[in-house]
């Protein structure tokens, strides 16, 4: 008889890991403490407009792409509209003091392209540097979807080393390495911690060609919720789990906030770790277990002005754009204090749609400490005070004031102006210090910031982005994993790559 299964988070990582059991014949619930499930999917809605709260470009939804196949697999891949970015122009790099721009296209050999043109003498540098992203990423059995054999801690050293280390081994011009490295918002690369895997791998996923949601990702989440509840399962959403009872290392029930107990076979929390510390009976985990996971730093947060425009005056922009000062900023998001925020930041028009020629809002994001905002830590939303408010307006005019020297005439095309910071991604995705992306991944302490899915509790897993792998890709990997070991080591992978085959044929 298959166990029954509850999944303590309904965001992202817990709803894929749920459908792909509840798919595999298990009973499965789900619990949410927003209203709205998704975490990093979830969309907010503004007199019509829909935005985007975290999952803005999407990697591995090509066909053949890992994503596809696991989406395919869960029958969700009809249920979501999905568009292509241009495809000479992938991503739009602007370096403001040194006036230049750059296009990057998508695909292995244009990527290349589109940089040699600028840096005819890095040509060669720059095929070997592609070359060896493909060929280390090869190595990663489960970001291929193939029958796991091999731990990623066993795989090239390589992987293992600082990203900036592995970029510079192959290219020797500093302004191109830095601009090699501009996708590091995506992933809070920190010179000499962040390891070559979390930048090969994601890099790799967007030059395989990346894509964005129409209409915003909140979709996925809706749809993986249908998967759920047709194959048996249940989602509650505005439900926290208050308390998780455990004797003698093994989780005996879980209490929600509606007062009720539930019970299961196994549990798995996909919240943040050190959270779900909080909910559990004083002496459930050892002392040394919970000291060096609440010891991992977190990655950095987010502050970010979602706009909505006035009609046709600004053009809708099918790719991403990336801004910073200065080549040598590209690692320094880390050290941003409050006097020279904002280093760099990202701007985008989400498409909607039947998109025309006009964008219909425009969002721009900058990576922000989590000191910037530590004041107001003990507030929650809604109640921060004037302080508060004042010091967020005035956040957002920096940004758009940066913005307008890229988008000249900005502020007369601004018709409202929304704003979230690291408090508020804090308290809706219920992740520490408001990591964008949880833990920091530290290729000098592996051991230290790589958390495995069994703990010290006999029935409990983990999954989620403080696990393996971050990212709309890499969560449902890590899902996969968990997910297997209950029902089987590469049974799933198995069964996505077989009906993936059928498919195609």
């Amino acid at each position: 008889m298959k166990e029954k299964v509850i999944i303590i988070g309904g965001g992202y990582g817990g709803l894929v890991t749920a459908a792909l059991l509840a798919k595999e014949g298990h009973h499965v619930t789900v619990f949410e403490k927003n209203a709205i499930v998704g975490g990093g999917l979830q969309c907010f809605q503004r007199k019509g407009n829909s935005f985007e709260t975290g999952m803005h470009i999407l990697g591995g939804l090509r066909k053949g792409g890992s994503l596809n196949k696991i989406f395919t697999h869960l029958g969700i891949l009809d249920k979501i509209e999905i568009k292509d970015v241009d495809k000479d122009c992938m991503d739009e790099l602007h370096y403001m003091n040194e006036g230049r721009s750059f296009r990057i296209a998508e695909g292995r050999k244009t990527f290349v392209e589109s940089l040699a043109k600028e840096f005819p003498h890095q040509r060669e540098n720059l095929e070997n540097y592609v070359n060896a992203m493909y060929t280390l990423s090869n190595e990663i059995d489960l970001y291929y979807l193939r029958p796991n054999t091999k731990d990623l801690f066993t795989s090239n050293g390589e992987l293992l080393i600082a990203a900036d280390k592995f970029i510079a081994q192959y290219i020797d011009d500093p302004n191109l390495r830095n601009i090699l490295a501009y996708m590091n918002p995506l992933y809070c690369g920190v010179a000499g911690h962040t390891p070559a895997y979390v930048h090969i791998l994601l890099n790799v996923l967007y030059i395989n060609g990346p894509c964005r949601m129409v209409g915003g990702s909140q979709q996925i989440a809706d749809a993986l919720v249908e998967v759920i509840e047709e194959n048996g399962g249940t989602v509650y959403s505005n439900t926290p789990v208050t308390h998780i009872c455990v004797e003698n290392r093994e989780i005996q029930y879980i209490t929600a906030k509606n007062g009720k107990q539930y019970t299961a076979d196994r549990y798995i929390s996909a919240i943040h770790p050190c959270h779900l510390f909080t909910l559990v009976s004083e002496g459930a985990f050892p002392r040394a277990y919970m000291s060096r996971l609440d010891s991992i730093p977190n990655s950095y947060s987010a502050f970010t002005v979602y706009i909505t425009l006035k009609e046709n005056s600004i053009e809708y922009i099918n790719h991403t754009c990336y801004c910073q000062e200065s080549y040598s900023d590209t690692w320094q998001y880390n050290n941003s204090d409050t006097t020279d925020w904002p280093r760099g930041f990202m701007y985008m028009t989400p498409p909607y749609k039947e998109q025309g020629k006009y964008a219909r809002t425009l969002l721009i994001t900058a990576p922000m400490q989590y000191s910037a905002v530590e004041k107001w830590s003990d507030s929650c939303v809604g109640h921060r005070g004037e302080e508060y408010e004042k010091w967020k307006a005035t956040c957002a005019g920096k940004l758009i004031s940066r913005a307008e020297r890229i988008l000249p005439g900005l502020k007369d095309c601004i018709k409202e102006i929304y704003t979230s910071s690291p408090l508020t991604i804090r308290d809706y995705y219920n992740t520490k210090q408001g990591a964008m992306y949880g833990f920091l991944k530290d290729c000098e302490q592996p051991l230290l910031s790589q958390v495995p899915i069994y703990t010290k509790i006999k029935n409990l897993l983990l999954t989620g982005q403080n696990i393996y792998l971050h990212g709309i890709c890499g969560v449902p990997l890590t899902a996969i994993n968990t997910a297997e070991a209950i029902v089987g080591e590469n049974i799933i992978i198995g069964k996505i790559n077989e009906n993936y085959k059928t498919i195609e044929s």
